[in-house]
């Protein structure tokens, strides 16, 4: 589950970067690679998996697969804070720069 989780999170922000110039800007190019990553990660994963356990790899138990969600929806939703934190870090719409020179100013 946590390998389809990711390649899922993994083709949906592909095209979301490939077709938004804006999605570009905002930096999706940082969630392609961890998800991508993270794709290839469980996908060695299971790879060693099925050759260590054979066919009973294909036939896990429901607490089992449970446990691979959850996982699988924790590592899309930290890699998500992780992209808010470039976000913040890059600002490349310069929003953050504008609000904090705006409150500055109206300080004054």
């Amino acid at each position: 589950m946590t390998l389809l989780i990711t390649v899922i999170a993994a083709v949906v922000s592909t095209v979301i970067w490939y077709s938004s110039e804006k999605a570009r800007k905002l930096k999706t190019g940082v969630l392609l690679y961890m998800f991508w990553g993270a794709s290839l990660m469980w996908l060695v994963d299971a790879v060693v998996e099925y050759l260590e356990s054979g066919a009973e790899y294909f036939q896990p138990a429901a607490a089992d697969m449970l446990n691979d969600t959850f996982l699988g929806l924790s590592v899309i939703a930290l890699a998500l804070v992780v992209w808010v934190i470039v976000l913040l870090v890059k600002d490349p719409t310069g929003a953050l720069k504008s609000a904090i020179l705006d409150k500055k100013a109206k300080s004054k």
